[in-house]
This record gives C-alpha cells, structure tokens and sequence, in this order.
C-alpha cells in the first residue's frame, strides 16, 4: 500500500519514478543496455535498483539518456557527450539563478 496522500496514479506523472528496465529503456532509445551503463559510468545518470538490484530508469533519466544518444550519433565520444550535458545542466542552473536574482535585485517602480 502506497504512503498516505500518494495515490498509485501520481507515478504515472512522476518523471522521476524509476519505472522502465534497463531492456525496456534501451528499446525505447535504440541503444544497448552497455550504452546506458557506460552513462552510468561516467556518472551522466544513476539509475535506481530494484529490490532485485536491477537498474530501474525514469523519464527524465531517459530524456538526458536521449540527448547523449544524440551527441554520441553525431560522432561525439561518449566521455565528451556526458561531459557536455553535464555542463549545459550547470549552465541552465546558473541562468535561472542569474534570473532570479535579478528579479530580486530590480528596483521597484512606483505607479
């Protein structure tokens, strides 16, 4: 039984529920399961486990997944594609936190 306020339905809305396996991920991304291991290895994504220890894979995971399949395709090693994503996650942190702050710091006018 799923914790108070969770309903099971939520999970199908939630793009961080680990619910697609390692088989099914890489079929839904026309990779190979050592594709998405080698991801896990240079530390792109970390899937959950499974009671079993199996990997489990949400959709937001498969979406960064998606986007290093892309990179990879387009002739860019794998080492050099994790490290890319890596760094455009970092740059759109920065920019909202940049946002933000001048958000904060916008002198208020008076009507």
């Amino acid at each position: 039984m799923p914790p108070r306020g969770i309903r099971p339905a939520d999970k199908f809305d939630d793009d961080d529920y680990p619910a697609y396996t390692m088989g099914r991920a890489a079929e839904m991304l026309g990779a190979t399961p050592a594709f998405l291991r080698a991801l896990g290895e240079h530390r792109l994504i970390t899937p959950l486990r499974s009671e079993g220890g199996h990997r489990r894979y949400s959709r937001y995971q498969l979406r960064i997944a998606g986007r290093a399949r892309e990179l990879v395709d387009s002739g860019i090693p794998i080492e050099a594609a994790c490290r890319i994503i890596i760094l455009e996650d970092q740059l759109e942190e920065a920019q909202r936190i940049n946002d933000e702050l001048r958000g904060h710091n916008q002198p208020e006018t008076s009507a």
